[in-house]
């Protein structure tokens, strides 16, 4: 039995208005027909699946898993990518974010905030529920338009955006504690968690938290020239979600990281479909094994030339087979000798 499991799929690039796309279960079946062990639910349409029902009766959550489980699927995690992304919003980006909140709260930025950390304590509840013991979010972000040090920035400006970003998502991290779910932050440009040295930023500001994850996505980490396999080295031991996910980055003599403005398709850094870009995989599938990483391999997809359908159908069967069998003994075990300290010593040359 593999010690990463999976494969897994997150619903969100494929949800829609018409069946089995608009609801929860009718996706369990799609997911579990395409070779799908495990579903990741996003909570921000209650038609598909209901946050606020979720976090306050247990019957709701136990008929829902009973009938993904009936379908041959698992609910992975619940995410709050689009909520978490409001819990920090920048003014100059109100009208952009506007679009992630109810309609009723547009324009509204203060109330937009405190109904996205409702939300947020609402997933905890909701998680715990289910039964899961981990969640995805975006953290937002109040200093993504000071991404690049132009002009300078004032001494301790990063700081207290720091400190403001904490004091925003303390309360919610201890619910996710109270509810014994791990709260995983996905690493991720136009966040201020979008690399290691901010993820550090946080931690110091919230106090190492202990319910302050990652979820680990490499294909951000491509677009961004980062090292992602040296990234698990350095931050394992705060990797509780894994989406896997491919890129590419084609640099040339017109635009770079920056990708000039353009659409996906002409950008260097751009999003493909599993085995379609440059991800090692092999590595990467190593290193958490390495490190005993337990969570699931969700596939995430995002692709400019593939269909969804396609990327779909192959999605289950290439995680499948980049899943380790963690070995349960050395490979040299067979040339073994009995030893003992007598025998150690004699070894070594020193007298007994």
């Amino acid at each position: 039995m593999s010690k990463i499991k999976g494969p897994a799929i997150f619903l969100a690039q494929f949800m829609g208005d018409e069946a089995p796309f608009n609801h929860v279960v009718s996706m369990a079946k799609w997911a579990a027909d395409l070779g799908y062990k495990g579903i990741q639910v996003p909570t921000n349409n209650p038609a598909f699946f209901d946050l606020e029902l979720a976090a306050t009766s247990q019957d709701y959550c136990d008929d829902i898993q009973a009938k993904c489980r009936a379908a041959g699927v698992e609910i992975t995690e619940l995410s709050t990518h689009l909520q978490g992304q409001l819990v920090a919003v920048h003014p100059a980006y109100d009208e952009l974010f506007d679009n992630f909140a109810p309609e009723a709260l547009r324009g509204k930025p203060a109330e937009r905030t405190e109904w996205a950390i409702k939300q947020l304590k609402l997933a905890a509840k909701a998680s715990q529920n289910l039964g899961l013991t981990a969640h995805v979010t975006f953290s937002g972000a109040l200093l993504w338009h000071l991404v690049y040090p132009w002009p300078q920035r004032p001494a301790g400006l990063v700081e207290q955006g720091f400190a403001e970003l904490a004091k925003r998502w303390l309360p919610i991290l201890d619910a996710f504690d109270e509810a014994g779910v791990d709260l995983c932050y996905e690493i991720h440009p136009g966040e201020d968690l979008h690399d290691g040295a901010t993820f550090e930023l946080f931690l110091e500001a919230t106090n190492h938290h202990p319910r302050a994850n990652i979820l680990f996505d490499p294909s951000h980490f491509v677009l961004q020239q980062l090292d992602y396999l040296d990234f698990i080295d350095r931050y394992h031991s705060r990797i509780k979600m894994f989406h896997v996910k491919d890129a590419e980055f084609r640099p040339n003599g017109r635009s770079g990281v920056y990708g000039g403005y353009q659409n996906w398709v002409q950008r260097p850094g751009r999003f493909r479909s599993l085995g379609d870009g440059q991800v090692d995989f092999k590595g990467i599938f190593s290193k958490l094994t390495q490190y005993d990483f337990d969570g699931w391999a969700v596939l995430e997809w995002e692709c400019c030339l593939k269909d969804s359908s396609q990327g779909a159908r192959e999605g289950a069967p290439f995680i499948a087979s980049h899943l380790i069998e963690k070995a349960g003994r050395a490979f040299d075990d067979f040339a073994g000798a009995k030893t003992d300290e007598a025998r150690n010593r004699r070894i070594l040359g020193l007298k007994p």
